[in-house]
């Protein structure tokens, strides 16, 4: 557990998370995730960031109304309803077979199962680990702790199963240890579409953003693939993962090799997010 001192508040927290998550598992895992994605659509744009979001689609889509990027907004919540439900209950969507894995990633991973794999946060992307488990990947991954102690070991817990590799928090130490893993034959599994201050500017949807260039690094410093993951929502809690290939550079100049690799992810992201714009998370600040 962390080190931090455990406050009255996060007992509440915690109370109320434990509460929520034994409702998620006493109903149905349709019904569980279909109430809470409804709570969430209906409550959620009442909160600042919903404006943010609606501000958000239009730059990305000008092309769009008002109209319509408040309802993909709305929409969007309603996806992330969904994702919270459904953090309770990955072990029964793994196991009840709602992950379809596209035919065509065991034709294009390499035979020693050692790559990088970027996701987006799009759809329920916890489930991007689980589709490397199905290939035979050893997975680890980097994750942001959070600011609830006691709500942070209990969803690291839940977590923990889909990274037989490691899941360690973001810190000095991960980074080497991601790298390490990658170059002993693991696979890292990583978020890649949020801002990084201290990253790179790639162009996203049109405008510059501050971008980390993590899963490029990895990629150039061990000459392993790089892939890009996409996960899709179906109807009726299943959903469909997919890799597209992204070429990394290998030239004299690794800076620039590693923002080429990295431009080009947010190139794939942007396809995909651009086909499914419901399932992005579109309330970050992202482009700063």
């Amino acid at each position: 557990m962390q080190d931090r001192p455990i406050k009255l508040k996060h007992w509440l927290e915690y109370a109320g998370f434990r509460v929520a998550g034994a409702i998620v598992r006493a109903l149905p895992l349709e019904t569980a995730s279909g109430l809470s994605g409804y709570l969430w659509r209906v409550f959620a744009p009442f909160l600042k960031r919903h404006p943010r979001s609606v501000a958000n689609l239009r730059a990305a889509f000008p092309d769009r109304s008002e109209a319509e990027c408040d309802r993909i907004a709305r929409a969007m919540w309603e996806n992330l309803g969904r994702i919270f439900a459904e953090g309770f209950r990955i072990g029964d969507i793994i196991a009840q077979g709602r992950i379809e894995i596209d035919p065509k990633i065991a034709q294009i991973i390499p035979a020693d199962r050692r790559f990088v794999a970027a996701a987006a946060h799009q759809a329920n992307w916890e489930l991007a680990a689980a589709a490397l488990q199905e290939v035979g990947g050893s997975g680890a991954g980097i994750y942001q702790r959070l600011r609830n102690p006691l709500v942070e070991e209990y969803v690291r817990k839940l977590r923990e199963p889909l990274y037989p590799g490691g899941l360690w928090p973001k810190q000095e130490d991960a980074g080497r240890r991601a790298l390490r893993h990658v170059r002993n034959g693991g696979v890292l599994a990583t978020m890649a579409d949020l801002r990084d201050r201290n990253g790179v500017m790639v162009p996203f949807f049109g405008r510059m953003a501050p971008t980390s260039t993590f899963a490029a690094l990895v990629a150039r410093m061990t000459s392993a693939p790089l892939f890009a993951v996409e996960i899709v929502r179906l109807p009726g809690v299943r959903f469909r993962i997919s890799l597209r290939e992204i070429a990394v550079p290998e030239t004299d100049d690794r800076n620039a090799d590693i923002l080429a690799a990295t431009a080009a992810l947010h190139a794939a992201f942007e396809d995909f997010i651009r086909a499914e714009p419901e399932q992005w998370m579109w309330a970050h600040r992202r482009w700063g």
